[in-house]
């Protein structure tokens, strides 16, 4: 499978793809010294940090700037870019110098990271802000799969599983009821049963959000009082 395969995206402008994975390192060895991903990156952080706010702006209409804030960071840092590089295997496809290749660069976390957002930046230029943007939440997808609002604005599903386990040993069980719309715009809805009886529900952008909203909805429902009275 090519990089564009794996990817998602066939570039017009074979040049761009070639600058995106053209380390800095390249132009000790090279002369004259080849275009290196350096502006490409600067400009990729920038589309890939709109690109993700305005999804998390769209789908968590609820969450305060702090919450959002703390939801892009887990997103858009640099750790999480480098294992997404990891999982689309951009190590592989990097041009450096020996001398960087030799000290482990092709799978340093900051060269990878880079290199994605130089991707990013060069699919921008290739085919504007909304193609850019729709590769972007596609390849991230399972990162937003991965987000918890729970650690961030409170831990809905903890406090409801502390309540429960005070009044029964049986603690609340979570199911994923439908998913819809495309792989890059999911919307999750999930159910939270207690013996034998739905306590809530709620939906999210990914399944940890739709159950975080599902515990939150059963917190203000309280029909275990019911149950137990």
């Amino acid at each position: 499978m090519t990089i564009e395969e794996r990817l998602g995206y066939h570039f017009k402008d074979p040049s761009l793809l070639e600058v995106a994975l053209s380390h800095p390192s390249l132009s000790s060895e090279i002369r004259p010294a080849p275009r290196d991903n350096q502006r490409l990156e600067f400009l990729g952080d920038a589309v890939l940090e709109l690109a993700v706010t305005d999804y998390l702006y769209q789908s968590h209409p609820d969450f305060q700037e702090g919450v959002l804030t703390k939801l892009r960071s887990s997103v858009v840092s640099k750790p999480a870019l480098a294992t997404t590089a990891v999982r689309l295997e951009i190590g592989k496809e990097l041009k450096m110098s020996n001398g960087e290749e030799g000290s482990g660069g092709r799978m340093r976390a900051s060269n990878l990271a880079d290199a994605m957002e130089s991707l990013f930046g060069a699919i921008y230029l290739d085919a504007g802000f909304t193609a850019a943007r729709e590769i972007i939440l596609r390849i991230l997808e399972p990162e937003f799969e991965q987000l918890d609002p729970d650690t961030t604005q409170g831990n809905s599903k903890g406090e409801l599983q502390e309540i429960l386990q005070k009044l029964s040993p049986e603690s609340p069980d979570y199911n994923i009821t439908s998913e819809e719309g495309p792989p890059h715009s999911r919307t999750f809805v999930a159910s939270v049963n207690w013996m034998n009886e739905e306590l809530g529900t709620g939906e999210g952008p990914s399944k940890k959000s739709a159950e975080t909203a599902a515990a939150t909805k059963a917190l203000q429902l309280k029909l275990w009082e019911k149950k137990s009275s």
